[in-house]
């Protein structure tokens, strides 16, 4: 009786260590599997917002150039050649997840000469950049997306045109890029929201999730509306 009970003592460990093994490589492999499906799912997530830049970001260029065409062709074949070089970094943009905010302010520029074509003195453009935060990282095109979002909602839609200003500083060890223009903010409902914000949203949330902030507001005298991003310093 003795040796029977030693035996199913011994197999009854046996299998307690076998089972506990078993359901530790298991559960490791499932954390695994789920670790990179979430990754896999972020980086899915991500391409498709930068996917929707592109063709979002080239139909607003082409309609600046469409504007030009009738009115002076030799400003529309410039428009051309600088649209030219938005397309190319934009394409460079599809393979990196963080660029230099010199870069960045780079293809703003082009973005702005291009549409300062088209609205000539009604387009009033500052830029306000630290020195030391030229060098950090921001997600590619994110900056002219906002830049375009002020223009099309802001100064496309006065008569007059306005004021963009772009501002970039170090607060509380975070990269904060400002947008500024003239014009009013509408308190959008999430559903009439355009895809700049959302767009700026959903990849703020993906890359540095609650590290980043975004807001939009009128501010001053309610004739300006400001875009602010807050993101975690990476040079």
């Amino acid at each position: 009786m003795g040796k029977l009970t030693l035996n199913f003592f011994m197999i009854l460990m046996w299998s307690l260590i076998y089972f506990s093994y078993y359901y530790v490589a298991r559960s490791n492999k499932e954390r695994l599997d789920k670790a990179r499906l979430e990754s896999l799912v972020k980086d899915l997530e991500l391409k498709t917002i930068k996917a929707h830049i592109n063709p979002h970001f080239i139909f607003n260029a082409l309609n600046s150039i469409r504007y030009l065409i009738d009115e002076n062709p030799v400003q529309a074949r410039t428009a051309v050649t600088k649209l030219s070089i938005l397309l190319r970094s934009s394409l460079r943009a599809e393979d990196i997840s963080t660029t230099p905010l010199e870069n960045e302010l780079e293809i703003v520029q082009s973005y702005l000469d291009l549409e300062k074509l088209r609205f000539e003195e009604r387009l009033h453009i500052s830029m306000n950049i630290q020195e030391d935060t030229r060098n950090m990282q921001v997600p590619p095109m994110m900056l002219q997306t906002l830049v375009e979002n002020a223009i099309k909602h802001g100064i496309s839609k006065q008569i007059e045109g306005g004021d963009v200003k772009i501002i970039s500083a170090v607060e509380n060890d975070k990269l904060v890029l400002k947008v500024q223009n003239s014009g009013r903010f509408l308190h959008w409902s999430k559903e009439h929201e355009g895809f700049g914000i959302n767009g700026t949203k959903n990849r703020l949330a993906l890359m540095y999730g609650d590290k980043a902030n975004f807001t939009i507001k009128e501010y001053g005298n309610n004739n300006f509306v400001e875009a602010e991003v807050k993101i975690p310093i990476q040079e």
